[in-house]
């Protein structure tokens, strides 16, 4: 089983970004969306320092709220 994390663009240079995800900034590869259009304020999954899959700003959203109920368990 793998985990991806949502995380929001921030910025973009080439197939190289900067996300951020509560308070956390990581630089992505966007290497396997490289046929998608990605811009500052996207929200994308990110593996392992590879952004995999964009979904929107409300799924983004979900995962992190599913996320802190989990963790607020442990």
């Amino acid at each position: 089983m793998c985990l991806a994390v949502p995380m929001k663009i921030t910025s973009v240079d080439g197939y190289q970004c900067t996300c951020e995800a509560k308070g956390i900034e990581r630089e992505v590869s966007l290497f396997m969306l490289q046929h998608e259009e990605i811009e500052p304020g996207d929200h994308v999954l990110v593996h392992v320092g590879y952004a995999i899959q964009k979904v929107s700003e409300q799924e983004a959203a979900d995962s992190w709220e599913l996320f802190d109920q989990v963790l607020a368990e442990v």
